[in-house]
Formats: structure tokens, C-alpha cells, sequence
């Protein structure tokens, strides 16, 4: 449980609501502001907590500048968290929110990790239902169905002491954003014309490792992997693969995890994906759990057609495996899911100074997938993963 125990819980109910006077303009589609991602809405909410008093009143103020001095712990001692999540305009018209509360406690579950407050995660969950409501029905008009914004829960260490310690003060704000959704390289039922483009990271380089912050929503995991992901870049290539120890175990690719499809040596179909256990090497996904539910759904033998059939594992996945997949010709694709990235199919590994070259479109799992996702947050379907979001 998180360090430090609070006199006064996280209360969303009291929260104070500022207005605005003058709403800043819409940004225009394809300008600069959006393709930097800095197209923030014009209000966030705030916390602010305390060893000694707990939690302080919330508060709705414009989106701005937070008050930090020099010395805080966050910018000295990395202890800060973050979440990642999506509110969607429906094609119906309504707003809807997707499974979040499990961002909710994978917030409190990274907080924990670094000896950051507790709270009770559906208050922070009120929260984000608030600052929605307040500014997604401007900034996603119903005239745009299928748009999104961007929500970025964050928790930080505000304590101003230079000591090594745990930190006596924090800092919760949440705050909503364009973010550009990366746009489909083919039509529907077309095959992709492009994929992405993973470069392996070498042995000398490691995203996580057994005890680490792996499976923490923390800045230091990102910081610490710019310059594996700058090397790729500039190599031109979209993500670095990230392999572990010694048997080059695949973990993640960049910030998304990652989906392998292969078949086996009798010629069943397997979709495999890196297991969550005691190593703590991977980041619990909403969109990769929600993939591992719906595949073994739809693709269940006895419910799919006999083409679509797979078996759906959690387990390590050595590169060499998928090379030999490759080899052989039972490779049949990969995937890599997450909030900002979705779902996009892989189309080259570069590993060993050799290509692993992966099949698109080969299989309609990955569409079939996609469209079942889409369904789900824009509203085509019913589904108790979404919780909709109160309009005026």
C-alpha cells in the first residue's frame, strides 16, 4: 500500500469549478499546435496533498503552468507518475469514457511504486467524468463523430526538500489533449501498405529489468529509453523492440505492447503476447487486456469459423522463436496495441543485423479486432467497458 496515510481522502464531490471568460479558439485541423501535440483544452483539475493535512479541495482552473520550486522531488528524484486514456465522440452523438477505472488504479498502483499518495481510484475517476464533461462537449462537437481527446491523469511529488526521502507533499492534475490517431494504411478490407518498423534493442540496453519499474506508469522508464528510441529513429525505424536477458525475451515495443501470430508446427493458429508476472517487465495495457478478452471471444473455437480459430497465451516470447516462425513460413503477423498508438501491424523486425520480415493482412484477425474495438468506444455497439459522460 502507498506510503503515508491521509487525514483527508480524495473527495471529488467538493470539487470548485472555475469558469472561463474568454475560451481560447478551436485549433485548426492539420495546424502546428496539433502535430506537436500541444493543443491542451483551455481548463485541468488540481489537487493538491499533504503528509500532515491529506488531501485539499480540488479545483477546475485554467490549463497553465504548475507551481514547482527548484528542488521538488519530482524534477530531482523522478518521483512522478502518469496515465494515459481516451474520451470518444460517439457516432451517436454521445461521449463515452473506456474501462477507466482500470487507469484509475494502475495510476494509484505506479503512485505506490515510488511512494507516491494513495486515494481511492473511483474519486479520481469522478474526476476525469468532471473535467469531461466540461470540456469535451466544446472541443469534440458532436458534428465530429469519431474524434478523440487525449486525457492525461498525472501525479507528482511537490515536497520542496532535497533530502532523500519519501516525499511530504504532492501535486494531482489532469488535463485533456489532441492527440492525432494514427490513420489506417489501407481501407477497409484492403491489405495494409504499411507497418511498423521495429529496430531490437542490443544487449547492452534494457527497458526494464526484475524489481524494476517495468510495470509502472513512471517518466523515468520513458526518459531512460530516448536514446535506444532516438538510435531506431534515426535509423528509420518507428519503435525499439525490447528484448531481455539472455534468452532475448521480447517485452515491448517502445510505449505499446506487442502481439505475435504464428502457426504451429501441427498448423494451429497461436496469437502470444508477453506475460505479466512476478518480473514486473511489462506495462499492464487497458488496450492489451481488452485484446486478450475479445480474441478469446470472437476467436474461439466452436464460435469462430473454423478459419478464424486461435489460441490466445501469456507467455515469454523469445526472438528466436519468431525468427524461426519467419523462417519456416508460420509467421503470420504482429501487432502492437496502446491508448495513443492503437492497433498497428508490424511489418519488418530488425534483429542480429538481419530483417525479420512480418506478413500484413495475411489473416483478418488484426481488422476483425480493430473494428470490434472501434465499435465498442464510438458507440456501433453496446458494451459495459464504456461509461458514458454526462452533457449539458
Amino acid at each position: 500500500m502507498a506510503v503515508g496515510h491521509s487525514l483527508r481522502g480524495l473527495d471529488a464531490s467538493a470539487l470548485k469549478v472555475t469558469g472561463i471568460d474568454s475560451p481560447k479558439p478551436l485549433p485548426d485541423p492539420g495546424s502546428e499546435e496539433l502535430r506537436n501535440i500541444k493543443a491542451a483544452t483551455d481548463r485541468m483539475i488540481v489537487a493538491s496533498w499533504s503528509a500532515s493535512k491529506g488531501w485539499d479541495t480540488p479545483e477546475v482552473v485554467p490549463y497553465g503552468p504548475i507551481s514547482l520550486m527548484p528542488s521538488a522531488s519530482a524534477l530531482q528524484y523522478g518521483t512522478q507518475c502518469f496515465e494515459g486514456m481516451k474520451v470518444f465522440r460517439g457516432y451517436d452523438g454521445r461521449l463515452r469514457l473506456f474501462r477507466p477505472l482500470y487507469n484509475c488504479e494502475r495510476l494509484l498502483k505506479s503512485g505506490t511504486r515510488i511512494c507516491l499518495p494513495s486515494f481511492d481510484p473511483k474519486e479520481v475517476l469522478k474526476l476525469i467524468h468532471k473535467i469531461c464533461e466540461l470540456e469535451a462537449p466544446r472541443w469534440l462537437p458532436k458534428e465530429q463523430a469519431g474524434s478523440a481527446l487525449y486525457i492525461r491523469p498525472t501525479l507528482i511529488a511537490s515536497d520542496s526538500s532535497l533530502g532523500f526521502k519519501v516525499p511530504e507533499e504532492a501535486q494531482l492534475y489532469i488535463f485533456l489533449m489532441y492527440w492525432p490517431s494514427p490513420k489506417p494504411s489501407s481501407g477497409p478490407g484492403q491489405p495494409p501498405k504499411t507497418g511498423v518498423r521495429l529496430w531490437a534493442s542490443p544487449e547492452t540496453a534494457v527497458r526494464a529489468w526484475p524489481g524494476g519499474t517495468g510495470a509502472a506508469k513512471v517518466g523515468g522508464n520513458y526518459g531512460a529509453a530516448l536514446p535506444e528510441h532516438s538510435l531506431a529513429s534515426s535509423k528509420g525505424y518507428n519503435q525499439v523492440l525490447w528484448l531481455y536477458g539472455p534468452d532475448r525475451l521480447i517485452t515491448e515495443a517502445g510505449s505499446t505492447n506487442i502481439f505475435i501470430m504464428w502457426r504451429t508446427n501441427s498448423g494451429s493458429l497461436q496469437m502470444v503476447t508477453s506475460p505479466l508476472d512476478e518480473n514486473n517487465l511489462i506495462l499492464a495495457g487497458n488496450t492489451r487486456r481488452s485484446i486478450i478478452e475479445l480474441s478469446r471471444q470472437m476467436f474461439a473455437a466452436g464460435t469462430a469459423n473454423k478459419e478464424h480459430e486461435l489460441d490466445v497465451l501469456e507467455r515469454d516470447i523469445p526472438i528466436a522463436e519468431v525468427e524461426k516462425a519467419a523462417s519456416q513460413g508460420r509467421l503470420v503477423g504482429a501487432f502492437v496495441t496502446g491508448t495513443a498508438f492503437w492497433i498497428q501491424e508490424i511489418s519488418e523486425i530488425f534483429y542480429n543485423s538481419a530483417t525479420i520480415m512480418v506478413p500484413m493482412g495475411t489473416t483478418p484477425h488484426v481488422e476483425l479486432l480493430r473494428g470490434r474495438m472501434s465499435d465498442i468506444m464510438f458507440g456501433n455497439v453496446e458494451s459495459d467497458w464504456v461509461e458514458l459522460v454526462a452533457e449539458p
